[in-house]
């Protein structure tokens, strides 16, 4: 049988390792796929440089159109990433016939319920088992390996620049600024690191997660979506001392209706940094290493970890999806594993619940002036919202000097860790104890989760 023929967008760090692990292992991927698969022909901007790369076996051409054009090309694979002429190309690649394999988790968390949809009506394959955790093939996992199970929860650390730079300020102490610098110094960050340091990038990859976890559409202009860049030392410090590490997490839920807490039922779909115990497996995760938790009635806790981008662990998955496409190539296609786990007539309309609704449980610093009576005003707000108290730790603060360095005011910081409420019932006992004219700072709130 003639090996498939394989057109690729975009050859630059992802690309190129897709091209040289493909080559490299030719004969170990035909014995598994049945088939040979040959990349033989490439788009690039940069003509002169793909060729260098591929060699002069392969034709390449600067417009990605002539790869979708080309009749012989029978999977396209989109590595140009973005939201723009990348969907415009992978819905013209569907049209034209062709399967497509893509590591572009913002056009599928945006764009995803179209791009499947059309997919399904053409009859062709889109595969992304790259979009997320990058070699970890947590997708498959979601959408066949456990496919027998009532997934209950996902937790994971799906951003290997927050990771690493979290990692960085435990282990030397040192606050945000200095530890993204660097992490931007060692390559682990980019120039402008905005999408990963404020969540963006986790909140893509946990968007597609929940989808394929749950049976609902994509939806990622529903997710809550907070960053690492007000997270300071001492919070890192304090967290260590209660027994908790800090992690930036992607984390959905699916949720009944709960009448004590006065939520709906619905799907919890949030990005933020959490204190997570530091005896479990997910809170040891360190450097630019990812780790996806997953909750479900069968089989219980299991957990995924490995390298979550890099030339060819990203390679090793868009290369996983190129021999699936292969096996299946001829299969017919109401045959396949759905885009999303889930037939596409039986999708759920359950609602993504807005964070006001989200249960959890809190870490709070409160910077107050070091007087009688302080802690028991805001334990008396606490309670007075139903909100009961897990631990209180109480430490000196330095001392700051008021205008001209004349007044001293004594400080001390108070921490508190609470047990479950409703995020609605925190929000007002922040406003209530940010009121108070001894809480003298903007008050910390970190979420908890104890992912047991």
């Amino acid at each position: 049988m003639n090996p498939i023929q394989v057109g690729l967008l975009g050859i630059g760090v992802v690309g190129s390792g897709t091209f040289n692990v493909l080559r490299r292992n030719q004969e170990e991927i035909k014995r598994r796929a049945g088939r040979g698969i040959e990349i033989t022909m490439v788009a690039d901007l940069d003509v002169a440089r793909a060729q260098s790369l591929v060699g002069p076996d392969v034709k390449v051409v600067n417009d990605a159109r002539a790869v979708i054009a080309n009749p012989d090309i029978d999977i396209v694979i989109e590595l140009i990433g973005g939201y723009g002429i990348a969907k415009t190309l992978v819905l013209e690649a569907i049209a034209a016939g062709k399967h497509v394999v893509t590591a572009n988790k913002a056009l599928l968390a945006v764009h995803g319920t179209e791009i499947f949809a059309a997919a399904s009506k053409k009859g062709v394959m889109v595969a992304f088992e790259a979009a997320v955790a990058g070699g970890i093939p947590i997708i498959k996992a979601l959408r066949e390996g456990l496919t027998a199970n009532r997934i209950e929860w996902i937790a994971g650390i799906i951003n290997g620049t927050t990771n690493f730079i979290l990692s960085e300020m435990r282990d030397k102490g040192i606050n945000f600024d200095v530890a993204l610098k660097q992490a931007q110094a060692l390559g682990y960050a980019e120039a402008d690191p905005t999408f990963d340091i404020e969540g963006v990038d986790a909140a893509h990859k946990v968007t597609i997660m929940s989808a394929i976890a749950f049976g609902i559409p994509v939806q990622f202009d529903k997710a809550y979506v907070e960053g690492i860049t007000k997270l300071g030392a001492a919070d890192i410090k304090y967290a260590e001392q209660l027994g908790y590490r800090i992690k930036l997490l992607g984390i959905t839920k699916r949720r009944e209706l709960d009448a004590a807490q006065h939520t709906s039922a619905g799907v919890e779909l949030r990005v933020h940094p959490c204190l997570v115990p530091a005896k479990r497996l997910i809170a040891n995760v360190e450097g630019a290493m990812n780790a996806v938790m997953v909750q479900a009635d069968a089989v219980g806790t299991t957990l995924y970890y490995g390298k979550g981008a890099g030339s060819e662990p990203t390679a090793s998955a868009v290369i996983a999806d190129l021999v699936d496409i292969t096996r299946l190539h001829t299969a017919d296609a109401a045959q396949r594993v759905p885009h999303l786990a889930f037939q596409p007539n039986a999708m759920s309309d359950l609602p993504v619940l807005p964070m006001s609704e989200v249960v959890t449980s809190y870490y709070l610093r409160l910077r107050v002036a070091d007087e009688a009576g302080v802690l028991a005003k805001v334990t008396g707000i606490l309670a007075s919202l139903s909100i009961s108290i897990d631990a209180v730790l109480q430490r000196e603060a330095d001392e700051v000097g008021g205008q001209g360095g004349v007044v001293q005011i004594a400080q001390t910081d108070v921490i508190i860790l609470t047990h479950d409420c409703v995020e609605a019932k925190m929000n007002a006992a922040i406003g209530l104890m940010q009121a108070l004219p001894t809480v003298l700072e903007p008050i910390t709130r970190i979420r908890k989760e104890e992912l047991a």
